[in-house]
């Protein structure tokens, strides 16, 4: 693997602990109080100290494989020279933690950030895995800019049950539907439940979670191929000992993380994500990473960059196969091979090379799983961005897990102000609901719930799906599982908690969604609408004290990626 630069001469930033200019008693202390009680050599001053920035945990079922990955990243540190330091920091498991992963996304990225910052380390190794710990730790690192690199912590093996693949969260959907319609019992359920997770890791389907592994691979944060490996694959402690050998060449180099965190990278990152069919919580994690690093990324952006681009991979929600297969087929390097007229070639990664150096010759192995740009899956696929009446600062949608008759459609709505009365009124024969309609939910915002649950996806009601209906229009100012799937249009901005037109949509008022146009409107005169507006009252705030108090007085709306505004910015003095 090649060095950026041959820069092997740079005073360690660790050394202004342990040999400060002048000498004196500052480097004793921190060199005898930290860490001569663990028997260590003088020399060992003098090496690379790595930091592991480790996510694992036990309420993270997702990451608890990291504590032994851990091991091989030291391995690989110890070859090269350096030494490693593993240390924890907050994880966020999306399936346990409550009331939602996302509202301590920023909290998790402070530990990070403080973490990194505030101790002898000369470059970092992110180990990450659900959902919230990619962007977090990206996102913490970013606010140090030290040299960094991630290793995912991979997909579990795929689930199997009756003869079929399960992805572990996309056949969560399908089974709520299953037993609403009867068409699975009790003992079913517990079957799927046992055959669905066969192993540690995360997700098998496309899903946020493999998509903010794909967007660290495409950003040219992790070496090549890793993003895809699963998490009990042999090759995955393989490519952690090479990271780890590759950490200590970055800090020799000086390959600093805002050398590789540019627009042009941020943009292909946009690129890849469409061709995978990602998430739409890609969208909010990647903006928040290019407000931490300093650069220019609007929601726009991922409209312009990303709407028109051929899906290429076959994987749920939007295809068939999952993470295990694209593993199989070669992973993202074939799909940064296959779009390389689409992407910046001359970005550079964590190992020095180009990412079209380092996907060059990469070659697929199957391809029912990784298709041809001149003969894509579907033609267009990516993140729509909305804008009008009901979302005055954007919204998304992801027309590749819709269903197309469904992408331009006028219905009435049914409202529901918040998860409460959602869940009250759903099932309920009496609701004045048909397939025609569109169902509206409030307050699951940034600030509304708070924390904006991955809720937007609402089941339908019991009697419409006994009619064989398997999708509606669905509106809210939540996000979305990356496993789900449907005609769904999240993040509306500004979101009802804050006085957004979200929160004057009433029963029966007529919405008018129009993909192709980019539109999503209510049938409303703006003299109603002030009207609505002058009666309207601000809810009361959901959090009193701590954390989630801050987060609510501080939290960005969803178009501007919801972090903290207080941590918007260049990287700081470190």
């Amino acid at each position: 693997m090649s060095n950026n630069n041959n820069n092997n001469n740079k005073e360690l930033r660790s050394q202004k602990w342990f040999a400060p200019s002048g000498g004196g008693k500052g480097g004793f202390v921190h060199r005898k109080a930290w860490r001569k009680n663990q028997g260590l050599p003088a020399d060992t001053y003098g090496k690379p100290v790595i930091g592991i920035c480790n996510t694992w945990s036990e309420l993270s079922p997702c990451n608890t494989h990291l504590r032994g990955l851990a091991e091989s990243v030291k391995r690989g540190i110890i070859e090269a020279g350096g030494y490693p330091l593993e240390f924890p920091i907050m994880s966020t498991g999306e399936t346990i933690i409550k009331p939602t992963a996302m509202l301590f996304r920023n909290l998790m990225s402070m530990d990070a950030e403080e973490s990194i910052g505030s101790n002898p380390l000369d470059g970092v190794v992110l180990l990450t895995g659900c959902d919230k710990t990619t962007p977090a730790t990206i996102m913490g690192a970013a606010s140090v800019d030290i040299p960094t690199i991630v290793v995912p912590g991979g997909a579990m093996l795929n689930g199997r049950f009756r003869g079929e693949n399960i992805g572990n969260g996309t056949y969560v959907w399908k089974l709520k539907e299953k037993i609403k319609t009867g068409e699975f019992t009790q003992k079913d359920v517990k079957d799927a439940e046992v055959c669905s997770a066969r192993s540690e890791g995360h997700c098998t389907t496309m899903g946020t979670a493999s998509s903010m592994a794909c967007m660290a691979e495409a950003l040219g944060l992790t070496l090549p191929g890793a993003a895809a490996i699963p998490a009990v694959d042999s090759r995955k402690k393989t490519m952690a000992q090479l990271s780890g050998r590759q950490i200590v060449e970055m800090v020799k180099s000086d390959l600093k993380i805002s050398k590789i965190l540019t627009r042009k990278a941020f943009e292909n990152a946009i690129v890849v994500n469409a061709a995978i069919g990602g998430s739409t919580n890609f969208i909010i994690h990647l903006q928040a990473i290019a407000g931490r690093i300093g650069v220019a990324l609007n929601l726009q952006d991922f409209d312009d960059l990303g709407s028109k681009i051929p899906l290429l991979v076959n994987l749920m929600p939007s295809g068939k196969y999952l993470m295990e297969e694209f593993y199989d087929a070669g992973g993202l390097p074939v799909v940064l091979n296959y779009m390389k007229d689409y992407l910046h070639n001359d970005t550079i990664t964590v190992n020095g090379n180009t990412l079209g150096e380092n996907n060059d010759d990469a070659i697929c192995f199957r391809d029912d799983v990784i298709y041809k740009p001149s003969d894509p899956l579907q033609k267009e696929a990516g993140i729509a961005v909305l804008r009008g009446n009901l979302c005055e600062n954007g919204a998304v949608i992801k027309p590749s897990a819709a269903t197309e008759s469904l992408l331009v459609h006028t219905g009435k709505a049914v409202v529901f102000e918040n998860m409460t009365d959602f869940r009250n009124k759903i099932d309920d024969p009496n609701l004045d609901i048909d397939e025609t309609s569109v169902m509206v939910l409030k307050s699951v915002g940034p600030v509304g719930f708070p924390g904006m649950p991955e809720v937007g996806n609402l089941d339908l009601p019991e009697k419409i799906l006994k009619k064989g209906i398997k999708d509606m229009v669905r509106i809210s100012d939540g996000r979305m599982s990356g496993t789900a799937f449907g005609t769904v249009i999240l993040h509306v901005s500004p979101e009802s908690a804050v006085g957004g037109n979200l929160a004057l949509v009433e029963n029966g008022d007529t919405i008018i969604l129009d993909v192709p146009n980019r539109t999503l409107n209510m049938e409303i005169s703006d003299e109603e609408l002030q009207k609505r507006r002058d009666k309207w009252i601000a809810p009361e705030s959901k959090a009193k004290r701590g954390y989630p108090n801050l987060f609510i007085n501080t939290v960005q709306q969803a178009h501007l990626g919801a972090d903290l505004d207080f941590l918007v910015g260049g990287s700081k003095d470190n």
